[in-house]
């Protein structure tokens, strides 16, 4: 979770958090631990951030304003284009992003799958957000297409759940993905493969 400019100390303590919770969870990871792992002063978090519950709220607040700023400069560069090109765009943009700051997706989207309380409460406004961009996105490729609304709302939870998959069930495949490269890979073939599902609902 890359987030922090000119401030290696903070740096340093989110990126150790980011680590600690993706691998032991929020409530298994102490501020020690995450201080430990940082190398600094416990005095330090609590300075910065005041609680690891500050350090959460911190986390999940930079984590998805930055997300969504991301997600509408792609909506905005890609208007030009056609509506199946620009959903494209922003399903990899969402990947790319995801893939970016792994650990902290995989922490997020866990929490949210589990219908975690305290990440929900932090995170409803954004995720609300996420879905407006996305369902837009994704009903316009359908407006064409004789498709019943059931069907339509069918596969828009079909393509949210693509989205969310290796970030939810990264057991599945996270001795594959290893290294910069291997993450560079996987995102270039797990986009094909979402770009390809797209061909074949609208074809």
């Amino acid at each position: 979770m890359k987030i922090v400019k000119n401030n290696p100390s903070k740096q340093k303590v989110i990126d150790a958090a980011s680590a600690l919770f993706y691998q032991k969870g929020f409530d298994g990871t102490s501020v020690r631990d995450i201080a430990d792992k940082a190398c600094v002063n416990v005095s330090l978090i609590s300075y910065y951030f005041k609680s690891k519950q500050g350090l959460l709220e911190h986390g999940v607040t930079q984590y998805y304003e930055t997300y969504l700023k991301t997600v509408e400069e792609t909506l905005q560069l890609s208007k030009a284009d056609s509506k199946l090109e620009r959903l494209k765009k922003v399903v990899e943009t969402i990947i790319q992003y995801r893939q970016n700051n792994h650990q902290f997706s995989c922490f997020i989207l866990r929490e949210l799958s589990l219908d975690s309380v305290f990440v929900r409460e932090m995170a409803v406004t954004y995720i609300a957000k996420e879905n407006y961009y996305l369902s837009n996105a994704f009903f316009s490729i359908l407006e064409e297409k004789q498709v019943q609304y059931m069907d339509r709302e069918f596969l828009f939870m079909q393509l949210k759940g693509m989205l969310i998959t290796p970030y939810v069930l990264q057991n599945e495949w996270k001795n594959q993905v290893i290294g910069e490269q291997s993450h560079h890979m996987f995102v270039k073939k797990y986009v094909r493969t979402i770009h390809k599902w797209l061909d074949f609902i609208v074809s």
